[in-house]
């Protein structure tokens, strides 16, 4: 295993590397130019040092900045075209996260169609025409006096889906400064964690899966209480 600024290596083969990412880590640039991120760190750790080099990596997901966990790049663009072209035929994504609220209900799916608007807040649309269909599907881990922890599987990929379906149904995950309460929580980190990838692997066409550890979730930059 080895560890770059802000995430770890898990896993590197001839098509793809698997990665840990930390909380605060962009995937990818933003138009401010960023330079810390996935896809740039991980496009310098595969040059090896060599600046003229063209090797690169290519995203076929992404992870929110906030959001911990479990993501995986492409080291091709035909290895890319594979996940892309098939994604939710080829994957499975399984989420963990905390929500403000007693959820009543012992499990559930959200369905929506997602839009951004001009601010790049994301909310659901009656209209079919004007957003992408996203569904979630949950179930209830645990739940304490003001929290419950659920495992969520995404069916579909559409961005900040599962901040937007639960604070839409009067749970936001906690520690959501974007959709959630902002008097609640206010100094925990988002409470929202990739736990474990598993894909169809593009040379063996076998299944793999990847687990990451539980997170602390406690201020912002510091230890806290278990995600579980």
């Amino acid at each position: 295993m080895r560890r770059i600024r802000g995430l770890k290596i898990i896993h590197e083969d001839i098509d793809v590397i698997v990665i840990e990412k930390e909380a605060g880590l962009l995937t990818c640039e933003t138009r401010r130019g960023d330079e810390r991120t996935v896809e740039n760190l991980l496009t310098d750790y595969v040059r090896k040092g060599q600046a003229k080099s063209s090797k690169r990596v290519f995203l076929v997901h992404r992870l929110d900045r906030e959001t911990s966990g479990i993501m995986m790049v492409a080291k091709s663009e035909k290895v890319q075209s594979y996940f892309r072209d098939n994604w939710n035929e080829l994957t499975t994504k399984i989420y963990l996260a905390r929500v403000e609220g007693l959820i009543p209900e012992d499990s559930g799916v959200y369905e929506s169609y997602l839009a951004e608007d001009e601010n790049l807040f994301v909310r659901s649309v009656k209209d079919p025409s004007k957003g992408k269909l996203a569904r979630t599907e949950w179930e209830v881990i645990s739940r304490d006096d003001k929290t419950t922890l659920v495992k969520i599987s995404l069916k579909s990929g559409r961005k900040n889906q599962i901040r937007v379906h639960f604070r839409e149904a009067g749970f936001p995950i906690v520690g959501d400064t974007k959709y959630g309460n902002q008097k609640k929580f206010k100094h925990a980190r988002l409470n929202l964690h990739a736990y474990k990838l598993s894909f169809i692997h593009p040379h063996t066409k076998k299944e793999v899966s990847f687990e990451t550890p539980l997170p602390f979730f406690g201020e912002r930059g510091t230890a806290g209480k278990s995600i579980v």
